[in-house]
């Protein structure tokens, strides 16, 4: 295989992987990001990634800050080396399905506490109106809560 073919097999990988990794909620440049260095299996520098991307160092030192946070990427040092670099983590079923059961966990428990919230601030208030709607606050709090141990029991798993 030549240099060009390979080269366009890589960026056609690199495109579809993009797509499965944006449905874990990155951004498409995070996700091209994750993309590029999963394939290059070495680490590289913002420097590296930049001119590989065509982006600016700036935007790369977002993305991978973003990358490191859901543990999606990982700093490395080498020997001689004075930069940063970083590599994408290998263990991708395993990396995205905790990366993305966290955030269903924190988002579920935000809502469910924003909702208790609300409930208080509906119990001082005793208007026929709201107590109406009492039932089904409820059972919305419940329903967050449910979601918050689904995603709590797939997380021990």
């Amino acid at each position: 295989m030549n240099r060009p073919q390979k080269e366009t097999i890589i960026n056609e990988i690199m495109l579809e992987l993009s797509k499965t990794v944006e449905m874990f909620g990155l951004t498409p440049l995070e996700s091209r990001l994750f993309a590029y260095l999963y394939l290059t299996e070495k680490p590289m520098t913002l420097d590296d990634m930049a001119d590989a991307l065509g982006k600016s160092k700036t935007s790369m030192s977002t993305s991978i800050r973003a990358l490191s946070d859901q543990n999606l990427v990982t700093r490395v040092w080498r020997k001689g080396v004075r930069k940063d670099l970083y590599e994408a983590n290998t263990q991708l079923f395993k990396s995205f399905m905790n990366s993305y059961i966290n955030k269903w966990i924190d988002a579920a428990n935000q809502q469910r506490v924003s909702l208790e919230e609300i409930e208080k601030q509906m119990h001082q208030l005793r208007s026929s109106e709201v107590t109406t709607i009492t039932p089904r606050l409820k059972q919305i709090i419940l329903f967050h809560q449910e979601v918050e141990d689904v995603f709590k029991e797939m997380k021990q798993d």
